[in-house]
């Protein structure tokens, strides 16, 4: 199992940002400078289908696994009890820091930590003294702030450094992936993260060209891709590829599996765990997981969703991001 990623686990204090890199004619512009003239804007997704199916106004502890912009989580506050308390993670401390501003009238009832979800115990037993919890959500998304802006590097349609890094702490980066990965392990990362058919070809491709000029940027990527598969159908044809790389720099899918088993040993007896999942990857692991749990009537949990919840069409016009979002519950025996 490849190593996870590492990173502090400590409760998010004020620090001084680190600067943007910007255009050479402009003068850089600070972190939280740049958050407010770029509005970070999420939309969270089936935010009252969450907060009703995880029994929110009957629970006291909650773990918002993927806190972002802090969406989910100011909802799930104000379902609780007014003593309930919420403990945020995320592995990026830019979304800490938007999500500490935006949760900042409920501060005295949640505890935000840097951390990857896959280290969830641990960084819920190193931040406080809660023992076990009553619900916990998992939205599987990527962010918006994280494709909208080029310099993280996760958008095909905005040129960046091929970065990918949820967490911009460890070392892995797509540039390194595409660079120095042999092209065997990067067809088998294009088939098996991206389902992407024409994996092979696209990896031998890659090897060729990177021994004359390796891939820096997003847009070099993508455009390469572009040429060497032709542009056919509304999807781009880089997308699976990205899909792929994003997955293998984070190891999302092994995080994921992690993630889920700790949570349901910190479920308490009645408690639930909710998960939103964007491509059937992610559907499939959260699927099978809960479904081997709850065979021969239920060893460890029931399923509350026997079939996924999915966005309404008016949540669907409304915010078109969500339209692959999938829910599924279920309740810990």
């Amino acid at each position: 199992m490849p190593k996870k990623i590492s990173k502090p686990r400590k409760k998010v204090q004020a620090s001084k940002p680190k600067a943007v890199k910007k255009a050479p004619a402009k003068k850089k512009a600070p972190v939280e400078k740049e958050v407010e003239k770029k509005e970070y804007i999420h939309e969270s997704v089936l935010l009252e289908e969450v907060c009703e199916l995880l029994e929110l106004s009957k629970k006291k502890n909650v773990v918002d696994a993927t806190l972002g912009m802090g969406g989910h989580a100011k909802e799930m506050l104000k379902a609780l009890p007014k003593s309930g308390k919420l403990i945020g993670l995320d592995a990026d401390p830019e979304h800490l820091k938007v999500a500490k501003k935006n949760l900042r009238s409920y501060k005295d009832r949640t505890i935000l930590v840097h951390s990857n979800f896959g280290d969830m115990a641990e960084a819920i037993r190193e931040n406080s003294r809660i023992k076990s919890i009553d619900a916990v959500l998992f939205d599987l998304g990527i962010a918006s702030p994280h494709v909208d802006f080029g310099e993280r590097g996760f958008s095909f349609m905005r040129e960046g450094d091929l970065d990918m890094r949820f967490n911009p702490e460890q070392q892995l980066t797509a540039a390194e992936v595409v660079n120095k990965y042999g092209e065997k392990r990067l067809a088998e990362i294009f088939r098996d993260f991206g389902e992407e058919k024409r994996a092979k070809k696209i990896a031998q491709a890659i090897c060729k060209n990177r021994k004359r000029k390796p891939f820096k940027t997003t847009k070099d990527l993508a455009d390469f891709i572009e040429k060497l598969l032709g542009r056919g159908g509304k999807i781009h044809p880089a997308t699976r590829v990205f899909q792929a790389l994003r997955i293998e720099v984070n190891k999302e899918l092994d995080v994921l599996v992690e993630g889920l088993r700790q949570a349901v040993e910190l479920l308490k007896k009645n408690g639930r765990v909710a998960v939103i999942s964007y491509h059937s990857l992610e559907d499939r692991i959260v699927k099978n997981f809960f479904r081997d749990l709850a065979r021969n009537n239920g060893q460890s949990l029931k399923l509350i969703t026997k079939k996924p919840i999915a966005p309404s069409e008016e949540e669907i016009q409304r915010n078109p991001r969500s339209r692959s979002a999938k829910l599924r519950v279920a309740e810990k025996l």
